[in-house]
């Protein structure tokens, strides 16, 4: 299965404006591109499901420096170290927030989504496997802090 590229815009729409907002940072977009399943984690893994409409799953996959760099953003400048259960809860949250973001765009153009709590994997060669759906990947770029991540969605419609 693949993904209709009328689905991206909504996630990139919802990472910039919850980040600007809530680290008070811009983000650049990198050029999304397709990535082969499975595919090594870059260290912290946050994913998240969806049902509804569209169904699959989206993974906010990042270095462990870029995610205390955001953790830092987000709780005002405070230095993050490591990544303690705060700043977890905190990157946790970010993604959260994203995703109830880009379900309301959804949701405004039509298209009944519901996301899951998201789940935080820590750890080294970690390797993500999406079944049968395709793998779109967009990088970001927080240049300010330092931090790229990428949202990598795995998504189709829900065919009943």
């Amino acid at each position: 299965m693949s993904i209709n590229v009328e689905y991206i815009n909504p996630f990139v729409e919802g990472a910039t404006n919850i980040i600007k907002n809530t680290c008070n940072v811009d983000v650049a977009l990198g050029k999304p591109y397709l990535k082969a399943s499975p595919f090594a984690s870059n260290t912290v893994a946050i994913i998240l499901g969806v049902t509804g409409d569209i169904k699959g799953q989206v993974i906010f996959n990042m270095p462990i420096e870029s995610a205390k760099a955001i953790a830092s953003k987000m709780m005002m400048g405070m230095p993050v170290t490591e990544l303690d259960e705060m700043s977890k809860s905190a990157i946790s949250e970010l993604t959260n927030m994203i995703l109830g973001t880009t379900a309301t765009i959804f949701y405004n153009k039509g298209i009944k989504i519901d996301i899951t709590p998201p789940s935080l994997l820590l750890g080294e060669s970690m390797q993500i496997t999406t079944n049968k759906i395709e793998n779109v990947s967009i990088p970001l770029e927080i240049t300010e802090i330092g931090a790229k991540f990428e949202i990598d969605m795995a998504l189709a419609e829900n065919v009943e």
